[in-house]
């Protein structure tokens, strides 16, 4: 069973001011695990959470994040404006790209960004595009081969296949890239490695760390080089399922400094910061997306018409992936109706459930999408002419802001030439 943070009479007043579809956040739920991930790390004195602002790219989230101590993972030049934009600058900053043009680097190098190099041909691109090699930098290591957790306490293995990403240098080229940029001036280094997406295990976060920390053991030996961070990236998931367990963050935290204390400690690396990138696991299940009822239709299957399609979620079409929805004012209902929720994009994918069981949805019920706080406004288009949703924010005080307005017709038809 799964909660919306807002109740239906909530909702009624707010649609009657912000019309359906929009997404909706909470900002105490967001606040509240900020903490709780940062009170998990406290035991290391440099950690750092840097925010996948693809996730959530909406300045008064970036804010509001900035505030309980994270900063910015960005991936390309717009996302480094809108850190800017925010006020957020500097080692606040984590530049982590692949296939980058040179003046994102650039921009990142005039904010002071730490720059994380995905492949060993940026060594020499980098220094072509911004004139020098920071005295700060990090390199992305891909260990190859697929990664397999084994069981975890849910019973089930986590397994991801890094081989086949296009992310991240070898074992030798990280080596090669380390050498190389302490000749050429760096100073401090960094390692970043992502290997598995949307985990529910509770060691994931150890496991990769302790890969890390072995290899950041091995590389100070080999090169020499001074590592002063080590990044663990995202990969910690949520819950998306009402009875999946969901994870402890305070038991990751603890799993990650048993890792320490047994790979870099001995090593004589108990210096070294830790950074994160969570993007999913901070904001996801802060985020609604409400949308109505609008039409019924009965042929070969029952199917609910929504005023949202999947221009404002593209999860499920493009993955298929479940969210749970409240029909709200029948959560307490017997779920005896199968339907396919549907939007109304000319395409048979556009739906965010099939045959799911719910209560009986009458037209005007107000459907609540969970989980949607982390790559679904984000990954919203335009297809169709179909039109970007408002944005909202719960405030802590129960009263409702407007964090992006929804877009007007003459927005898509901005920058055409007629």
């Amino acid at each position: 069973m799964k909660t919306p943070f807002v109740t239906k009479d909530q909702l009624e007043a707010i649609a009657a001011q912000y019309p359906t579809p929009f997404h909706i956040y909470d900002e105490q739920g967001i606040r509240e695990n900020a903490r709780r991930l940062r009170k998990a790390f406290a035991w290391n004195p440099g950690y750092r959470e840097y925010f996948a602002v693809k996730a959530a790219p909406t300045p008064a989230l970036l804010k509001l994040l900035h505030e309980e101590g994270c900063g910015c993972d960005c991936s390309s030049m717009t996302e480094l404006i809108i850190s800017e934009r925010c006020g957020i600058t500097g080692e606040n900053i984590m530049f982590s790209s692949n296939d980058t043009p040179a003046e994102e680097f650039q921009m990142a190098d005039r904010l002071g960004a730490i720059i994380n190099l995905d492949d060993l041909t940026l060594v020499d691109y980098l220094e072509r595009s911004i004139g020098h090699v920071p005295e700060k930098i990090c390199c992305r290591y891909n260990p190859g081969g697929v990664f397999t957790l084994g069981e975890t306490r849910e019973g089930f293995q986590v397994m991801d296949n890094p081989g086949d990403a296009k992310y991240g240098m070898t074992r030798a080229q990280i080596a090669e890239a380390f050498t190389r940029l302490s000749a050429m001036g760096a100073k401090e280094f960094g390692i970043h490695a992502f290997l598995a997406s949307n985990t529910l295990s509770n060691d994931y976060y150890p496991a990769l760390a302790r890969i890390l920390f072995q290899l950041a053991a091995e590389l100070k030996a080999e090169t020499g080089v001074h590592i002063t961070f080590i990044n663990l990236s995202g990969g910690v998931g949520i819950p998306y399922r009402p009875e999946q367990p969901a994870n402890d963050i305070a038991v990751i935290g603890e799993g990650v400094r048993r890792a320490y204390e047994e790979v870099l400690v001995p090593a004589g690396m108990g210096d070294v910061a830790l950074y994160t990138e969570l993007g999913r696991f901070m904001t996801g299940p802060y985020g609604h997306l409400v949308t109505r009822a609008i039409h019924e239709k009965h042929i070969y299957k029952e199917y609910i018409g929504v005023d949202a399609c999947a221009c404002n979620l593209m999860r499920p079409a493009m993955y298929g992936s479940y969210h749970h929805i409240t029909v709200m004012g029948k959560e307490d209902q017997l779920c005896d109706h199968k339907y396919d929720i549907a939007g109304s994009l000319c395409e048979n994918n556009d739906k965010f459930a099939v045959d799911r069981m719910l209560p009986k949805i009458d037209m005007g019920d107000l459907l609540v999408i969970h989980d949607t706080g982390a790559h679904g406004f984000s990954m919203g288009y335009n297809y169709n002419g179909k039109l970007r949703s408002a944005e909202l924010l719960l405030k802590e005080d129960g009263s409702v802001e407007l964090i992006r307005r929804a877009e007007t017709p003459e927005d898509y038809f901005r920058t055409l030439v007629w």
